[in-house]
């Protein structure tokens, strides 16, 4: 490992972090400017020798292969957002769950078992609450 890319790693104790040269970063710049000019290339090459043959039919607007009925600038109720909120916000609850879960056994181990359901317990009776205070304020409804 005598590359000058990995000289970073094999950094003695009383050197100094900002001694690292441009060239420790020289591959990850390069890596960087290959993406993004593969990107501007391609969009360019697509601009430049794609096909033009616009239609009003491919100009309109697809829905299903049916006629368009609604305008597609239509709103939207706000019920309908804030349940997409509500969902995002439960899920995301689940997510914190994952870890917990996977690592339990381990919390029996190391002897903090009772704490870390108790804590588990706590975190999932202040979700309910909140589920039953959204029941309650009728937020789920669609009138």
């Amino acid at each position: 490992m005598s590359g000058g890319g990995l000289r970073h790693l094999h950094r003695a104790r009383d050197e100094p972090l900002d001694s690292m040269n441009l060239e420790d970063y020289l591959p990850l710049i390069i890596m960087i400017l290959t993406g993004l000019g593969f990107g501007v290339v391609s969009i360019k090459a697509h601009e430049i020798l794609g096909p033009r043959r616009p239609t009003r039919e491919k100009e309109s607007t697809y829905e299903s292969g049916m006629e368009p009925v609604k305008s597609a600038h239509e709103r939207f109720s706000v019920k309908y957002y804030l349940v997409a909120m509500l969902f995002i916000l439960f899920d995301i609850e689940v997510v914190f769950m994952y870890p917990w879960a996977t690592t339990f056994k381990d919390f029996f181990a190391g002897g903090f078992g009772t704490l870390a359901l108790l804590a588990m317990l706590l975190f999932i009776v202040t979700l309910l609450f909140g589920y039953i205070y959204i029941l309650k304020k009728g937020a789920l409804k669609w009138d």
